[in-house]
């Protein structure tokens, strides 16, 4: 019995720490690409500041690597009460989150290469340049908000099996099915 309480007090541990990295690497990425993408020459500015862009961009996938470990490593306390719940909530927070920010980041660097190529070139093509980087600007925001709708549906499972099991105050857990429910997506 104490093992077993050891063993799920690293996993809260494990847990809190990796929900901390996620979520300051977040706030960090937007710290670093947002002055970018306010620029009037958005996105073919981006190559101008291509390390400040890539580290922004990095920190958006170890944003995600961190945060999709979280329903991963909370699975085997979970399952326990509501296997389909806990296994929802790895499928969509832990997968399908983690595959699309991996799209996203993508699009990012992709959008880096479209401005490195117009840096080399010159303006003699900007408009064709513009289009692909507006391209790539629209697919980013179709996977964000893809991933909004994602977020919430395993959100909801998460903190539907938090409420359940009382693993934390159920205040809480209603604050984050709340959340989950209100999670701003533009699609909707």
């Amino acid at each position: 019995m104490i093992n077993k309480m050891s063993s799920e007090r690293k996993t809260a541990i494990i847990v809190g720490i990796l929900f901390i990295i996620g979520t300051v690497s977040g706030i960090m990425a937007a710290v670093f690409t947002a002055p970018i993408r306010a620029g009037s020459a958005y996105p073919l500015n981006i190559s101008a500041n291509g390390t400040q862009w890539i580290i922004g961009t990095l920190l958006i996938l170890l944003m995600a690597l961190s945060l999709s470990m979280v329903p991963v490593l909370l699975y085997p306390i979970l399952k326990k009460h509501n296997e389909v719940l806990a296994f929802g909530s790895v499928l969509f927070r832990g997968i399908f989150e983690q595959v699309g920010q991996t799209l996203l980041v993508i699009s990012m660097f992709l959008l880096l290469t479209v401005s490195e190529i117009y840096g080399k070139t010159g303006a003699a093509d900007a408009s064709n340049f513009q289009t692909l980087g507006s391209m790539l600007i629209a697919a980013g925001h179709w996977i964000q908000n893809i991933n909004g709708i994602v977020f919430s549906v395993g959100t909801l499972m998460i903190f539907t099996l938090f409420y359940q099991t009382r693993l934390i105050p159920r205040w809480l857990s209603v604050w984050g099915v709340i959340g989950a429910v209100l999670y701003p997506s533009p699609i909707l």
